[in-house]
């Protein structure tokens, strides 16, 4: 198998996609972060030294998301036209889990700015409440579904 960036000389490469048809490209992807019983409750009860620990992770999760191509060295610098955030509480295992959803029409899919906003919101998580409980996991960080371009559509 080739893999897509690397050159015939085996050296890295960004890909060009200049030769591709615009499409509309969605991609969600989510992630958990498991904690103590207290961390969970400061967060619930917007208890934390912090600030509020949530909407502060989305906010986090929705600047990640735009910088991507800054963090993974081969993404291509997007023109996003949408990112949507979700966190849903999971009580039975005192924590988080965070989904985003990503789009545009372009040349290029999404699936990695989904992947690195939901890492980016988690961490910030972490951040906020460490002072509570260092022993924090982080886990299932993964595409959910893709649609659109040439690889076609993906669903977990």
């Amino acid at each position: 198998m080739n893999l897509t960036h690397l050159d015939e000389n085996q050296r890295p490469k960004m890909v060009d996609v200049s030769d591709k048809n615009n499409t509309t490209r969605v991609a969600v992807a989510s992630g958990i972060i498991e904690m103590s019983q207290d961390a969970y409750s400061a967060i619930v009860s917007e208890k934390t030294k912090k600030g509020p620990v949530l909407q502060t992770a989305v906010i986090a999760a929705i600047m990640g998301t735009k910088k991507t191509s800054e963090l993974i060295p081969m993404c291509h610098p997007l023109n996003l036209s949408g990112i949507n955030c979700d966190v849903e509480e999971l009580p039975e295992l005192s924590g988080f889990k965070l989904t985003v959803t990503t789009k545009l029409t372009g040349q290029t899919g999404v699936e990695m700015e989904a992947l690195t906003g939901v890492s980016i919101g988690l961490l910030t998580i972490y951040d906020m409440v460490k002072a509570i409980d260092k022993g924090m996991i982080i886990r299932n960080v993964q595409l959910e579904s893709k649609a659109g371009g040439k690889s076609g559509n993906f669903k977990r």
